[in-house]
């Protein structure tokens, strides 16, 4: 009797060490997870808050050792430059002695450029979205649901040219453009882009199509649907997420992009966002908050677009990804 309370007991103690042990394991794991997180946090946030903080520096601030997180006189003069630069406060070799940068008072010669250089940036990309939804839907759709002879090689051939890079592309878009008389305008831009969008667009939309059932197909064309009906009214509807995506994959691409347009534009009446803030610090000397706080009117618009449709974006990305 008293053999088998001692086993019972023992067993008792073993159970509850294991308990305790998987518990501590289980709060060993949670604080690795949750240490791991806000180091990747701070890691992925610290150079959006600086970028932020600096723009409301004055140079003497950026310029310290050790640096302002926290900036001690805050200025808004950064951004009053941008909205209100002029002509007459162009920055020339003549003039530039009697500018210091580090008192806060330089602006960059082509400060005057930024607003419409963003106006730029946001009609390519506009007109990226739409002629690359225009495009891609219809062709994603006919891959998906229509049979026909070297379907499987064209998607491959879609596909192969996003394996090519982009500076590999340089040159023969240089000429097509040249040769279409379109170079030094927004057109140029917009046509190249959508050789880079497309096929992305296609592939994600392919992929969606595939998961959707033939049925619904078959039963629009049933009713009296063409092919295109079939498309605007059924599959549409259902790709929501999918669309999203692709519109967001689109703009911030066409947004950022800087290759092709740096060799596509030479004057600031055609000029994009990127370009311009790179001429920024061409000039005679370097204002770092100005810079910056031309930085975060540059981040700000896809921001907005990913924060209004987040809830779309993990889903839109992985759609098509699994089949059943």
């Amino acid at each position: 009797m008293d053999t088998a309370i001692q086993v019972s007991e023992q067993s008792r103690r073993d159970a509850e060490g294991y308990r305790r042990a998987r518990l501590r394991a289980l709060w060993v794991r949670r604080m690795v997870i949750f240490v791991s997180a806000v180091v990747l946090s701070i890691y992925v946030l610290a150079p959006v808050v600086w970028l932020v903080s600096s723009s409301v520096q004055t140079e003497a601030e950026i310029t310290s050792v050790p640096p302002h997180w926290i900036p001690e006189e805050p200025t808004l003069q950064n951004y009053r430059a941008i909205f209100s630069a002029t002509e007459e406060e162009e920055i020339t070799y003549e003039n530039r002695s009697g500018v210091d940068p580090v008192s806060g008072g330089f602006i960059p010669s082509t400060a005057k450029s930024l607003l419409p250089a963003m106006g730029n940036s946001f009609i390519v990309a506009c007109a990226v979205v739409v002629l690359n939804l225009l495009v891609g839907v219809p062709a994603a759709y006919a891959i998906a649901k229509i049979r026909f002879m070297a379907r499987n090689a064209s998607v491959y051939f879609i596909l192969t040219t996003r394996v090519i890079p982009d500076i590999a592309l340089v040159v023969p878009f240089f000429l097509m453009i040249k040769n279409l008389g379109l170079l030094d305008t927004l057109s140029s831009l917009i046509i190249t882009y959508l050789a880079v969008t497309v096929p992305f667009t296609v592939f994600i939309l392919v992929q969606y199509f595939e998961g959707l059932p033939d049925e619904l197909d078959k039963a629009a064309r049933v009713d009296g649907c063409s092919r295109f009906q079939a498309l605007i009214h059924v599959y549409l509807p259902l790709s929501l997420p999918s669309l999203v995506a692709v519109v967001l994959f689109t703009f911030l691409t066409s947004w950022n992009e800087f290759l092709l347009a740096l060799m596509f534009t030479q004057t600031e009446a055609s000029q994009t966002l990127p370009i311009l803030l790179a001429a920024f610090t061409s000039d005679f000397t370097i204002s770092f908050s100005f810079i910056n706080a031309a930085g975060v009117l540059a981040i700000v618009p896809p921001v907005i677009v990913a924060i209004v449709f987040e809830r779309y974006i993990v889903s839109g990305l992985t759609a098509g990804a699994v089949k059943g």
